[in-house]
C-alpha cells in the first residue's frame, strides 16, 4: 500500500518510557513490510512527567489527564489520525481523553480481552497480571467478557506484583521478573489456563520463555489492531 494511504498512528506514550519502546517494537513486529515505505507512519509523545495513574486513582497524586491531553493534542497537531495509549491504568481516564482530543482511539482492555477469548475460549479461567488501580477499578473485570478472571490476592499485590513492576521501571528487569513470575505460577496453580499481561511493563520480562503457562500480551494486541487500522482504514 503507498505510504500515502496508510494511517498515521499516534502513540501516547511514556508511562513509562520501556514499555512505548516495547510497544513501538511490537508494532514493527506486526507490519507485513519489506521496505522502509510499507511500514506504518507514527508518531510517538513520549512523556514520562505524566503523573503517576496509580496514585490518581488512590486519591494520593494529581490526575494524570490533563498532560494526557496536552500529550494527545501534540499528537494531533503533528499529523496523528488515531491514537494509542501503551498504558492499562491510564484508560481509566480514556472516555474524557477521546472527548477532548476528537480523535478515534483503540481501547487497550478491549483488544487484550479479545486476544484472550480468541486463544483459550470463552468461559476459560484467566490470571491478570495488572497494577493494584487496575484491578481494584474493575478496569478489565467489570467489560463484558466471556472469561472468569482469576486474580491475585492482596499480598500477592503487596509483596510481589507492584514490587515487581516497579522494579522494571527502576531498569532492574531481573528483580522484577522473579517477583512477577511468582505471582504467574501461583495463579496457574489455583487454575488459571492463561495469563493475561495487564501492565505494559510486565511483558519486558514475562514472556513465553519464562512463563508457565500461555500469556496473553496486552501491549502486542494494541500493537497489532493499531497496524491492522493505518492498513485498513
Amino acid at each position: 500500500m503507498p505510504a500515502t494511504e496508510l494511517g498515521v498512528v499516534g502513540v501516547l506514550g511514556g508511562m513509562g518510557p520501556l514499555a512505548t519502546i516495547d510497544f513501538m517494537r511490537k508494532m514493527l513486529q506486526a507490519t507485513p513490510a519489506a521496505i522502509d515505505q510499507e511500514h506504518v507512519p507514527v508518531v510517538v509523545s513520549s512523556i514520562p512527567q505524566v503523573p503517576d495513574r496509580t496514585e490518581a486513582f488512590r486519591g494520593e497524586g494529581v490526575s494524570p489527564l490533563a498532560a494526557m491531553v496536552a500529550s494527545g493534542k501534540r499528537l494531533a497537531d503533528a499529523g496523528a489520525e488515531l491514537v494509542v495509549m501503551p498504558c492499562n491504568t491510564a484508560h481509566l481516564w480514556f472516555d474524557e481523553l477521546q472527548h477532548a482530543l476528537g480523535l478515534p482511539m483503540l481501547h487497550l482492555v478491549d483488544a487484550a480481552i479479545e486476544d484472550a477469548v480468541a486463544a483459550v475460549g470463552p468461559n476459560a479461567r484467566i490470571g491478570l497480571l495488572a497494577t493494584d488501580a487496575t484491578l481494584a477499578s474493575g478496569l478489565y473485570v467489570n467489560r463484558p467478557a466471556a472469561v472468569q478472571w482469576l486474580l491475585p490476592t492482596a499480598r500477592e499485590m503487596l509483596e510481589s506484583v507492584m514490587p515487581g513492576i516497579a522494579a522494571v521501571k527502576a531498569g532492574e528487569l531481573q528483580r522484577g521478573a522473579e517477583r512477577l513470575l511468582v505471582v504467574a505460577q501461583a495463579l496457574q496453580q489455583r487454575g488459571a489456563q492463561a495469563l493475561v499481561l495487564g501492565c505494559t511493563e510486565i511483558p519486558l520480562v514475562v514472556d513465553a520463555g519464562n512463563a508457565p503457562l500461555p500469556l496473553i500480551d496486552a501491549t502486542a494486541a494494541l500493537a497489532r489492531r493499531a497496524v491492522q487500522w493505518s492498513l485498513h482504514r
